[in-house]
């Protein structure tokens, strides 16, 4: 496997609303850390460098704290790495939310980036849904294949069980674009899991829970009870619809907490 696990460490006094995941198989070890009301301090150690630099973007603007280390089987391919990646800081998130009591939970975000336009809309509802409006230009951007992208917020879309809308409004550049669509979806994610000033206490549903929201302090959900995700259909920029994607993606082998 490519990659240095030893560089994990975690996070400094994490505070309650924080959550600890490793994924350890055949395929990928990764091991991450993270504190919801942190500051946006990121140590991330990954062995695909676009998809590090992501990481960072994220973490800075969602203001969450986030330790992560990540080793896969790149002589394989890129795909195992960046969608286990996705799998593992999606359940932190949500492991992180627990029962999701006083949160917004629903929060919209515009991320202009020169030329690009990317805007992400959130619903941290327990049900696990993503829409997924983008297309590039290049195979790549830096080691990255671009391709992945949806892969990696699909995968986090369903461990954090939440409905996500991402559109790329407008971009030529490819690095701008992937950029903005992360950026847009940490601001959203932020907004929606903030503490409502007059709710601290109350679960922002009618029904009194959220589906696949974690119980504090105990255990996540088993992969059999883990709802797959459908994605949704997938436009390039030209306007032209292009194929509709389907399927989910499986929490097969996820790790509990250690």
């Amino acid at each position: 496997m490519v990659g240095n696990l030893s560089a994990f460490q975690p996070l400094p006094a994490p505070g309650p609303r924080s959550a600890t995941v490793v994924r350890e198989t055949r395929e990928t070890k990764i091991h991450c850390h993270l504190d919801l009301d942190g500051v946006g301090r990121a140590e991330v150690s990954a062995p695909i460098g676009f998809l590090g630099h992501m990481l960072e973007a994220l973490a800075r603007h969602s203001h969450i704290d986030l330790h992560i280390a990540i080793a896969g089987d790149l002589q394989v391919d890129q795909h195992h790495t960046v969608e286990d990646t996705g799998l593992v800081v999606g359940e932190a998130l949500r492991r992180a939310l627990g029962e999701r009591r006083g949160i917004w939970r629903t929060a919209s975000c515009e991320f202009p980036m020169d030329e690009t336009r990317a805007a992400c809309a959130i619903d941290l509802s327990g049900r696990p849904y993503l829409q997924f409006e983008a297309a590039f230009s290049r195979s790549h951007v830096g080691e990255m294949a671009t391709d992945l992208v949806v892969e990696f917020f699909a995968a986090l879309t369903n461990a954090l069980a939440a409905n996500v809308h991402l559109r790329l409004c407008c971009g030529a550049n490819d690095h701008h674009k992937i950029e903005a669509l992360f950026k847009a979806f940490a601001r959203a994610f932020e907004l929606a899991a903030a503490q409502h000033p007059r709710a601290v206490a109350e679960i922002p549903s009618t029904k009194g829970a959220l589906d696949g929201a974690a119980a504090t302090g105990t255990p996540a959900a088993s992969p059999a009870q883990q709802a797959a995700v459908p994605v949704g259909a997938m436009r390039p920029t030209s306007g032209k619809r292009a194929q509709t994607e389907s399927g989910g993606f499986s929490l097969d082998e996820l790790d509990e907490v250690r």
